[in-house]
């Protein structure tokens, strides 16, 4: 991954996103239905991860500075069609 996130849980289905950048702190958090990993095809990975490799898919369309405070992964799914296979392509990536 070309940006480090620090991935917290935040309650059963938030997780908060944190990197530095130059000194600075960025920070979202990332809302995840328990549903979508199924929807993604990513039944078998943990919600952690699959918030992980979203933040690493965000980066690659805007700078992390451009994150919003609130990221709701079904908006992501409803506005990059590739989505689901580039955060597949993503995860094998790194195993």
């Amino acid at each position: 991954m070309s940006e480090s996130f620090n991935i917290d849980q935040v309650n059963d289905h938030d997780y908060r996103m944190r990197t530095d950048i130059d000194g600075q702190t960025f920070e979202s958090l990332f809302r995840l239905r328990p549903d979508l990993v199924e929807k993604l095809g990513l039944s078998d990975v943990d919600e952690k991860t699959v918030v992980e490799a979203t933040a690493e898919f965000l980066s690659q369309h805007q700078t992390v500075r451009e994150f919003p405070p609130l990221i709701d992964l079904e908006d992501i799914l409803a506005t990059y069609d590739q989505y689901p296979q580039q955060l597949r392509d993503l995860l094998a990536a790194e195993h």
